[in-house]
């Protein structure tokens, strides 16, 4: 899993609202994990940056500008979460959130099936708990 975009060009990106929609998408989905007991230690202390990094990624991943890209590289995103220990369990539960926040925005079912069927093995695929991997952050250090 690369978090290479979906292979539904513009059109999806377009049916969530373009740049407005995904960043109400993504507002929603942080405000779910900040109330979550599970989930909110993974996450620093300061949302914001993570906030507005996967704006990014969400919106190029559903086709729009390749802004993510530009600033940050490649997303090698299990690489990108090393330094959080993640189970399967916290993995679910960020699917359940993103869900969630699709929904709560107004975003079709078939088109929340699609997008969690891409998510639900990508976030499985973070998993890495039991992983010897490196746990330095790479904080917004470009990789190509």
């Amino acid at each position: 899993m690369t978090g290479e975009p979906l292979p539904v060009g513009d059109s999806l990106f377009a049916r969530m609202g373009g740049r407005k929609g995904v960043a109400h998408i993504v507002e929603a989905f942080y405000a779910r994990v900040e109330r979550d007991e599970l989930l909110r230690p993974l996450f620093p202390d300061d949302l914001g940056p993570g906030r507005e990094k996967q704006k990014l990624f969400i919106e190029q991943w559903l086709g729009g500008e390749a802004e993510y890209s530009e600033r940050f590289g490649h997303p090698r995103l299990r690489r990108r979460h090393f330094p959080f220990v993640i189970d399967r369990r916290a993995a679910g539960r960020w699917v359940h959130h993103f869900g969630a926040a699709l929904r709560e925005c107004g975003v079709a079912n078939a088109d929340v099936a699609t997008i969690l069927a891409v998510l639900a093995p990508l976030a499985q695929h973070m998993v890495n708990a039991d992983d010897d991997v490196p746990r330095t952050p790479l904080d917004d250090a470009r990789l190509d």
